[in-house]
């Protein structure tokens, strides 16, 4: 093999190993390496069976791409390697001539983890959702609105009219149920606003968070700081960047307060914790650099039955909630080319906001400063 078309291998993102038709291991690029958890000074060399402890299906693969001299697909590939869980992996096995940049008779073989499948297929699900979502409350509101007005005008003329005392305590609940239909759609079409981005601190964002939290909620919940003080700037939309954050830090605040009141989590927290990640896939782009924003708190979990439809529009698990908060999170996120998902159990409930990094150099040269 060319030491070119090794260094091209090496510099790929996806993990890639060569195989020769006699399916011994003859390269692995520092991507494999990783995913495999193998050295390949230890591997190369060495056969497939050697390496992997469940390499039928593997082998399989590479024996079919031969036969047809054509690339072939496994879906649902299970290696066992050095005793470890097995790795739940797709690949695609491509031949290789002798004539070719390798000078190799082989095969060319990528892995990609089913789980990074999934989680790409569920963030573009997630987005055209959001989409969907957007477009379909921003023309429910303006439907919603503008009747709004006229009942309560007509309420308010009635209210003038009437002789009896006791009846205005009528025409005031249609106002002040007018009033507060009209606020609910007033936040309906504030995600709508066009964004005014700038370089922006994430840990300001998350200080400004917690402020309010603070005030709001005094000792009654410990908010724990936990930075990456090294993290570079993002480019967005500072204010939207806050209501995104704090709706999350606000559902998980209101949950633990509901548990403090039935004795369930007397000991009641939320932790705002910043890292960076490498080599993301966001709305469909893929980023060097993202900044993973994770608030965490120590509640009941999320009602597994609302589960999936829990950034749905007016799906709420608390009473008295409107089911807006997260709707409009993830509606500012994705305006970011950002994704906002979750995990939770009883004990522990973990938002995750994933927002890239700006690939200007005046942003790579500022460091958020906590």
């Amino acid at each position: 093999m060319t030491p070119a078309a090794l260094s091209g291998l090496d510099l790929l993102a996806t993990a890639v190993i060569v195989v020769d038709n006699g399916d011994v291991l003859r390269h692995m690029n520092p991507a494999a390496e990783n995913l495999l958890e193998l050295s390949s000074s230890h591997v190369v060399g060495h056969s497939l069976a050697r390496i992997f402890a469940d390499h039928e299906l593997l082998e399989a693969a590479l024996q079919y791409a031969r036969d047809h001299n054509c690339s072939f697909s496994e879906h649902g590939l299970a290696l066992g390697v050095s005793g470890r869980p097995r790795l739940h992996l797709t690949c695609t096995v491509s031949p290789i001539e002798r004539n070719s940049a390798f000078d190799l008779d082989g095969c060319l073989v990528e892995f990609r983890p089913i789980e990074q499948q999934l989680r790409i297929a569920r963030e573009e699900r997630v987005h055209d959702q959001s989409e969907a979502n957007r477009e379909l409350m921003r023309n429910l509101a303006h439907e919603i609105k503008n009747p709004l007005g006229g009942i309560r005008g007509a309420a308010q003329l009635l209210d003038r009219e009437l002789e009896n005392p006791d009846l205005h305590e009528y025409t005031q609940v249609i106002m002040k149920e007018a009033d507060r239909l009209q606020a609910l759609m007033g936040r309906l079409l504030a995600p709508h606003r066009m964004p005014t981005p700038s370089h922006v601190n994430i840990h300001e964002v998350l200080e400004r968070v917690r402020s309010v939290l603070s005030a709001e909620y005094q000792k009654a919940i410990t908010i724990t700081r936990d930075y990456d003080v090294s993290l570079p700037l993002v480019y967005g939309d500072a204010e939207q960047l806050i209501q995104a954050a704090l709706n999350v830090a606000r559902n998980a605040a209101q949950a633990l307060t509901e548990a403090q009141r039935d004795a369930i989590d007397p000991a009641a927290e939320i932790i705002l914790k910043t890292r960076a990640a490498r080599q993301v896939t966001l709305a469909r782009k893929r980023y060097r650099h993202a900044i993973e924003l994770s608030i965490i708190d120590n509640g009941p979990g999320i009602p597994p039955e609302i589960g999936e439809r829990v950034f749905y529009p007016l799906v709420s698990g608390r009473e008295g909630g409107s089911g807006l908060g997260l709707t409009i999170a993830q509606n500012f996120v994705s305006q970011h080319n950002g994704t906002l998902t979750f995990e939770s159990t009883p004990g522990r409930t973990c938002f995750t906001l994933l927002l890239p990094v700006a690939e200007a150099p005046d942003v790579h040269s500022q460091r958020a400063a906590q």
